[in-house]
């Protein structure tokens, strides 16, 4: 008998989309600091099974698109189809080391972990069980977000989005400015109470990060994400994190565990953030939940997208997380939401959803009205 009946993978499709959007800024710059950024590049994928269960998975995505489509088409997807959909983590081994000579980060990884995202999903459907149950289940019915602003570089503009936000319900605020008076324009509007967390995104080296350290201390961030560069300096960053009074944040440029376990070993953080959809997916991502704990960091899930990516964190915070755990909501004012209303904070908290796998269904008609040629 045929214990495997119906579970083989026989589809794997790789969809990008492009979606407008605006972020409160001036419309003659563009958003995000003035580099023209109008539209969204995502890359979702629908893996199928001989059964018809299918399941939805997410690459991290902008300019890195097509790159990750080409290596999901010919390289990744070859070695799935034909293979049980239920077998997760050991299909995903078996990739991990048929894909290794090419490198361990980038396009590949990304495509491995959209593929892994879609074969959770599945396995909820097919078990009737909502993915964080799964995992252990949600210790709650709602997470609650920060909202991630882009960089306007602006005080002014600065100001009126965190007042937006704010507004919005949410009590918790990511900045990714690399000015000391924009970050101040945000402590004077949003107060003592408001956790203010800032994101530089890798600009400087140690003794610039120290001096910028010392400069920001007085704005009380709940933390200071990946300040160093390059981004696996990790004895730099542990340095920043004792020497410049400010919680560390990193791990979105990470990729596998053991560069988890090296960012942890050298006490570089206090707040870690691994990225499902670049990293391996659900199954790597609750591995680093448990490193974290042995290390006494605390997860943070970086989700800076809006489609299965950000289900899969969700469901992994919801179950494997602790008290601290926020979700990352990109604050974006998108032309069209790939889950409705579902997918949207509602006074700066997430729902988890209930239903099977990953719980909500991506809508056919923006998949059909922004999917792009490549």
């Amino acid at each position: 008998m045929d214990t495997n009946a119906g579970r083989n993978i026989v589809a794997i499709d790789a969809i990008p989309l492009r979606i407008p959007f605006s972020a409160g800024g001036r419309p003659d710059a563009g958003p995000w600091g003035g580099r023209g950024m109008k539209a969204v590049d995502a890359l979702i994928v629908k893996v199928t099974t001989e059964q018809g269960l299918t399941g939805w998975g997410e690459s991290f995505g902008l300019t890195a698109v097509p790159a990750v489509k080409a290596a999901i088409d010919h390289l990744v997807a070859p070695l799935c189809i034909g293979q049980d959909a239920a077998l997760i983590g050991q299909l995903m081994h078996r990739l991990q080391v048929a894909f290794h000579l090419f490198g361990r980060s980038g396009p590949i990884m990304f495509g491995l972990s959209a593929v892994d995202i879609a074969l959770w999903d599945i396995a909820g459907k097919a078990a009737g069980q909502p993915v964080h149950q799964l995992l252990g289940g949600a210790g709650a019915g709602s997470l609650p977000c920060y909202a991630s602003l882009i960089r306007y570089s602006d005080p002014e503009l600065v100001r009126q989005n965190v007042r937006r936000a704010l507004d919005e319900g949410y009590r918790h605020i990511k900045l990714h400015e690399v000015r000391v008076d924009c970050v101040r324009a945000a402590r004077e509007e949003a107060g003592e109470e408001v956790n203010i967390a800032l994101d530089v995104n890798c600009p400087w080296d140690v003794r610039e990060a120290l001096d910028m350290a010392d400069r920001l201390r007085h704005y009380k961030l709940h933390w200071l994400e990946e300040p160093v560069w390059p981004p696996e300096d990790y004895d730099g960053l542990a340095r920043v994190r004792k020497e410049g009074g400010i919680p560390v944040a990193a791990g979105e440029n990470a990729s596998t565990l053991m560069e988890f376990q090296h960012l942890l070993q050298a006490q570089a953080v206090d707040f870690v953030q691994p990225s499902p959809a670049k990293m391996g997916g659900i199954t790597e991502l609750r591995k680093v939940f448990a490193l974290a704990s042995a290390h006494h960091a605390t997860v943070m899930v970086h989700t800076f997208y809006d489609g299965p990516g950000l289900l899969a964190s969700v469901h992994s915070s919801a179950a494997l997380g602790n008290r601290h755990a926020l979700v990352e909501w990109r604050y974006f004012d998108l032309e069209a939401q790939l889950y409705g209303a579902a997918g949207i904070p509602v006074q700066g908290a997430l729902a988890v959803p209930p239903g099977p796998g990953l719980g909500l269904e991506p809508d056919a008609d923006v998949i059909r009205d922004y999917r792009v040629a490549i």
